[in-house]
């Protein structure tokens, strides 16, 4: 506290010292007093009098950060017109007047109430003036003037970041640059140090230094290696007041990494590897694994292996793991412990990308000797050849042998083979194979023709481990005999005109042999010796495998023969040869230009229709069967009545009701299953589109007389007619009821009982209709006169 007070007492002082130089030069400085003047004659005598400033100030000062118990005076105001007898009034008005600045208005004193931070604002206008204290009446024009907050250092320096973070290469030379901190102070650069920064370092020595008037962190030592240490902790500090003591001070932190270089080369833990791998083992698979150590990172550590040397460098190879650093070691062909056990490798391990700045550190490369063992596996039997061809005749006898086919068990035991055919390469077993020494043979006769190669596939198994099996595939050709005959390509036919106008061949004919060329072409073509001298036609070999047929005659008669068959030999070139006859077919034809008729008809009319009579009078017989054919089937089609009417059949002739239908309750009326058909039920239906074998005829006795009364026994003696009758449909449209039935809800339909029952109607007024009505009027209206007689 003692400190701070004298600090405050120096600051006052130094203030007030400042306002009285501030004072003496704004009084040796001004030049126009306000209230001294001089008298100028104006307009019509008139003195004016020019007024004069007296204020005698420019700016004050006042110091910042003042924790006084009184206010500070900043300054006075005076007129040179205040004579000191209290009429002159000072008013203060502006930036802060009246809250920050106050002015005693009798003396013109000015104070600072409150504590003022340059950093915050480091200037006030104000502005004075001087009045008359009981008119108010201005006394002086306004002024203006400035009131500056004058600074301490009391704003420490203060850093961007709080912390910063830099890389620089491993092995930098001395004096590197690592990064620049800047840091900044709130005090007035324009007075004093306050705002003069010096940097230095607190922690981080002897590896980094920094600038103390820039702040640039430079390295200071040199080959500092990341791979010994790769991060460093620098503390700079900023200090005011060009770094002497009272100066503040400020911190950061600073963070350097150093970034990889390739220095270091990769290098092998061990001097030797072994590993292993079985015989069984299919190309591509891995054998083992080599790494190679480099203390570098990312790229700068990245490492290529290589096969250099060694007697198993046609055997294996090495690719690299990109993700795990190492070495692969890979079979690439097919290993056999009983040829060779043991193989050794010589591989190299070298950087990817290498620095030429630290060439001088090398060679960035190591070797390594790989040691690999051949394990002796189980291994499946191996045919001598990787396929086989045989070949046997065609034709030949049942278990004629083909060939044999090898193999051995390549393990050192050299277990036995037992040898079989896979069935689904041989489906109709044509051949068969021997289990003990593979010889195969033909158990069928082979037909060339139909199957030219068969090819087959044999299996070779040890017999104590049948899972280790091999496979071969045997091709097997069945060479020709010559067993079929040479014939036409095609069923041949040709003509010939009835008078021949050339002597062009009437057509070349072809041959094929089924067998193979050795017993086919050539073929030779001739007619048999018996119609060699055949007066009709003659056969030309044209020894290209084609031979002509010519015609010896100028002219035919369709009428003596108009088809002739020629019998031609075709043999072919096989030993023994074979030879078959084929017959051509040659038809006699009348030609009339390019029109050419063959039909025999054309010459067994002499006289008489023309062909084209003929096919008209075909025509018109063919469109009457038609139309006979149509009449015949319509007519059958035609449905028979469902009823047979005869003059006898009561049916029709029924228009009188002597009983009323039932209602919807009459359920008693009549039976309606009587009517069907009882032949039916039985299975047997009438049919209706054909006309029945015999016509029932009514049995005599049965018809009751025309005026019976009796409708019952009508109605059965019909029903059982039409049950036995088997002419009747299978359905009956005849519906008689013959009894009414009790409880209709719609009442009676029927007026035959009207006169009988009681009725509350009024029939008189049909006497006044008419004679047309007098029938009406008679059976309805002589109730009331009947009981009016009685």
């Amino acid at each position: 506290m003692k400190e701070d007070n004298c600090l405050h007492a120096a600051l006052l002082c130094l203030g007030m010292v400042s306002y009285s130089l501030a004072i003496a030069t704004e009084r040796l400085t001004a030049s126009r007093p306000l209230l001294h003047g001089h008298h100028e004659k104006g307009k019509e005598g008139q003195v004016l009098h020019r007024s004069k400033r007296g204020w005698v100030w420019n700016q004050f000062f006042v110091i910042e950060e003042y924790t006084g118990p009184d206010p500070v005076l900043v300054g006075r105001l005076h007129s040179d017109i205040d004579s000191g007898d209290g009429n002159i009034k000072y008013i203060l008005s502006g930036e802060g007047a009246g809250i920050i600045f106050v002015i005693d208005d009798k003396s013109g004193n000015i104070h600072a109430t409150k504590t003022l931070d340059r950093e915050e604002r480091a200037q006030y206008t104000l502005t004075a003036q001087a009045v008359d204290r009981n008119t108010n009446r201005p006394l002086e024009p306004p002024s203006e003037f400035i009131v500056k907050v004058q600074d301490i250092n009391d704003n420490p320096p203060e850093f961007l970041y709080e912390n910063y973070h830099a890389n620089v290469p491993e092995r930098s030379n001395v004096g590197t640059s690592v990064i620049q901190v800047t840091a900044s102070d709130a005090d007035d650069p324009t007075y004093g140090n306050s705002a003069k920064l010096v940097y230095s370092i607190l922690e981080g020595q002897p590896y980094f230094s920094v600038e103390a008037q820039t702040g640039i962190i430079r390295t200071a030592l040199p080959n500092m290696d990341r791979e010994a240490k790769e991060e460093y902790h620098v503390v700079i500090q900023a200090k005011d007041m060009g770094g002497h003591m009272g100066g503040l001070s400020g911190t950061t932190k600073v963070t350097i990494t150093l970034t990889d270089v390739n220095d270091n080369p990769p290098k092998f833990p061990q001097s030797v590897y072994q590993m292993s791998i079985s015989e069984a083992a299919i190309p591509g698979e891995e054998a083992g694994r080599v790494k190679a150590k480099d203390p570098d990172i990312g790229e700068n550590g990245l490492v290529a292996y290589n096969i250099i040397d060694g007697d198993g460098i046609e055997m294996f190879e090495i690719t690299t793991d990109y993700e795990t650093q190492e070495g692969v070691v890979k079979l690439k062909k097919h290993l056999d412990y009983e040829t060779k056990k043991t193989y050794s490798l010589k591989v190299e391990a070298a950087n990817v990308h290498i620095d030429p700045k630290f060439i001088n550190n090398g060679p960035f490369k190591d070797t390594v000797t790989v040691k690999i063992s051949v394990e002796d596996a189980d291994e499946p039997p191996v045919f001598l050849a990787p396929s086989y061809i045989f070949e046997v005749e065609e034709n030949a006898s049942p278990g004629v042998s083909v060939g044999r086919v090898h193999a051995k068990d390549p393990d050192a035991k050299n277990s036995p083979i037992r040898y079989s055919i896979d069935r689904h390469t041989d489906l109709d077993r044509y051949f068969d194979i021997s289990p003990e020494d593979g010889s195969i043979m033909a158990i069928k006769r082979l037909d060339r023709e139909e199957i030219a190669w068969h090819n087959i596939s044999v299996y070779a198994a040890e017999i104590h481990n049948r899972h280790h099996e091999a496979k071969v595939p045997v091709a097997i050709k069945v060479t020709d005999e010559n067993d079929n005959a040479p014939k036409f390509t095609e069923a041949y036919e040709t003509t010939v005109c009835e008078k021949r106008q050339s002597n062009e061949p009437l057509i070349t004919i072809t041959a094929e042999d089924k067998d193979d060329t050795a017993n086919g072409p050539r073929f030779i073509f001739s007619l048999p010796p018996e119609i060699i001298h055949n007066p009709n036609f003659t056969l030309h070999d044209n020894r290209d495998n084609s031979a002509s047929v010519i015609a010896r005659r100028t002219s035919f008669s369709r009428q003596m023969q108009d088809v002739y068959f020629l019998p031609i030999v075709i043999s072919d070139a096989g030993k023994p040869p074979l030879s078959s006859t084929n017959t051509l077919t040659i038809r006699v034809c009348g030609c009339d230009g390019d029109r050419i008729s063959c039909n025999p008809e054309a010459y067994t009319l002499n006289a008489g229709l023309s062909t084209g009579a003929l096919i008209a009078i075909l025509a018109c017989i063919v469109i009457l069967l038609v139309i006979v054919v149509l009449f015949v089937t319509l007519k059958r089609q035609k449905k028979e009545p469902l009823i047979v009417f005869e003059e006898e059949d009561v049916r029709e002739n029924i228009i009188t009701y002597d009983d009323e239908g039932g209602g919807e309750e009459d359920t008693e009326a009549f039976d309606i299953a009587t009517l069907q058909n009882p032949d039916g039920i039985n299975g047997f239906i009438p049919r209706k589109d054909i006309k029945p074998e015999y016509q029932y005829m009514p049995r005599p006795g049965l018809r009751p007389a025309p005026n019976s009364v009796d409708v019952d026994d009508f109605i059965n003696t019909r029903i059982q007619e039409a049950d036995n009758d088997p002419t009747a449909p299978p359905y009956d449209s005849i519906q008689i009821y013959g009894y009414e039935g009790r409880g209709s809800v719609a009442g009676s339909l029927s007026s035959l009982e009207s006169a009988t029952t009681d009725s509350d109607l009024d029939y008189d007024y049909l006497h006044n209709w008419g004679p047309r009505f007098k029938k009406l009027a008679d059976l309805y209206g002589s109730k009331d006169t009947v009981e009016d007689d009685s």
